[in-house]
């Protein structure tokens, strides 16, 4: 069997693939032997044998590195709509704690004045700094002083949740955008090359310029090249914004050039490669069965794995870029924290409502009325006349010394009532009153007995 080149005294094709394909007909040749691809306009004139390559047609295009990093790097993790609704959260949590710590913790009450209820309270724009300050320090490290509340304990508990899993969060973001780069192809569709007017590549002699007039690109935005080294050269220098080729070729050159292409955008299928012979040659059934053992014990694939190579150059793609973080993806987190501040902040309110209504109501409770049936002190009848009757030593001093032990117990027991009962200012007047008038009363005896 003797083989023959297809091409010019200078090493390159004497021509396109549908010329030497036109040449088995003309009984030039009697077969061709090499990429052909199968499509319905050559099969007119030659026999095709099965395909031994799955083909097809896509773009190949130059990827960047779109997320540059800039000063304001550290914003990107996290889409605008949630920084704003952590801030709030933020301010919302540290309020919830400040309200209801703020009567018994030192830190949250800044003793610089004195209210009529007797509280101390800070001015406001130190009560603010105290909510701004507990808040957003949550996020980056936990308080040594303990919360007092069992309410605000379970505020900061939820919201400390919620903070660990955003920070966990923003950090492998951040570091995805740091230090893994987000290659993307500059372009993605041939429709966004032509309505930018850019040019396109194809390799000279092959049928792509067909598939390219069927859509719609403009002759004049085409250009034939026809090495791998061009294809290079031109998308690297901007002649060409695309190349489109069959996925075969485009393997071969991404093989040698995987870290500044890819492959992008739909498609367009067809037959594959196989070999042409004359029209009823018998040679095709035979290629046939033979490309079909060579598939079914794997030979076929150990030959793509030289050709192509054992490793293969991933798309790149938007899929693969790694995008900030939504709200939508916090949203169960931030909804389970504001329902356990606000029924913290309910419960806080509607205690304190009724502590104060109780001390009220106590204070208004009658406590100072004094008993109808105490014994009142016996003054003597108008008749007596201070002189003791004969027989007797001085019995009027006997009386008035038990009259005046049996006063001083009843005296005694009404003081402490009284004192149990108020210890107001208004109430010792009273028993001081009480004393004088009672010291008055025994002088008042005491001249009566003499």
């Amino acid at each position: 069997m003797n083989y023959l080149p297809f091409e010019d005294g200078r090493g390159e094709n004497n021509g396109t693939l549908d010329k030497l394909v036109y040449k088995v007909y003309l009984k030039e040749f009697d077969a061709v032997v090499g990429d052909i691809t199968i499509l319905a306009n050559r099969s007119l004139y030659v026999d095709f044998t099965l395909p031994y390559t799955e083909s097809g047609v896509r773009m190949l295009v130059p990827v960047l590195d779109r997320r540059k990093k800039t000063p304001w790097t550290f914003l990107k993790p996290l889409t605008t709509e949630l920084w704003l609704g952590t801030g709030a959260f933020v301010i919302y949590t540290g309020f919830v704690v400040w309200y209801i710590e703020r009567r018994t913790k030192k830190e949250f009450r800044v003793p610089v004045t004195q209210n009529e209820e007797g509280n101390f309270e800070g001015p406001l724009a130190t009560q603010i700094g105290k909510v701004f300050y507990f808040s957003f320090s949550t996020l980056v490290f936990s308080h040594k002083e303990g919360m007092t509340n069992n309410l605000s304990r379970l505020v900061v508990i939820v919201w400390l949740f919620v903070v660990l899993i955003v920070q966990q969060s923003y950090t492998a973001s951040l570091s995805s955008i740091l230090t893994v780069e987000q290659l993307q192809p500059i372009f993605t569709s041939l429709e966004e090359v032509i309505s930018k007017g850019s040019h396109v590549g194809y390799p000279s002699g092959s049928f792509i310029p067909v598939l390219l007039r069927s859509l719609k690109i403009d002759e004049s935005k085409m250009i034939a090249i026809d090495s791998a080294e061009k294809v290079h050269e031109a998308l690297s220098t901007g002649k060409v914004a695309v190349i489109v080729d069959e996925i075969p070729y485009l393997k071969l050159f991404l093989k040698k050039y995987c870290d500044n292409y890819t492959m992008t955008g739909p498609t367009y299928k067809y037959n594959g490669f196989g070999f042409a012979f004359a029209q009823g040659s018998p040679l095709t059934a035979d290629i046939s069965r033979g490309i079909l053992k060579l598939q079914s014990n794997g030979r076929m694939v150990e030959l793509q794995k030289y050709l192509y190579g054992d490793k293969s150059c991933p798309d790149k793609d938007d899929s693969q870029t790694s995008s900030s973080l939504t709200l939508r993806s916090f949203q169960a987190l931030f909804i389970f924290s504001g329902a356990c501040s606000v029924g913290a902040l309910f419960l806080d309110v509607v205690r304190t409502y009724y502590r104060a209504h109780g001390s009220n109501s106590a204070s208004r409770s009658p406590s100072n009325t004094p008993d109808n049936d105490e014994p009142t002190m016996p003054v003597g009848s108008t008749g007596d006349t201070g002189s003791p009757p004969e027989g007797e030593e001085n019995p009027g001093r006997d009386l008035f010394d038990a009259e005046r032990e049996s006063y001083s117990l009843i005296r005694g027991h009404r003081e402490r009532r009284i004192l149990s009962h108020s210890g107001s200012s208004l109430r010792r007047r009273q028993i001081e009153s009480s004393n004088e008038q009672h010291g008055e009363l025994i002088a008042l005896e005491e001249d009566r007995s003499l």
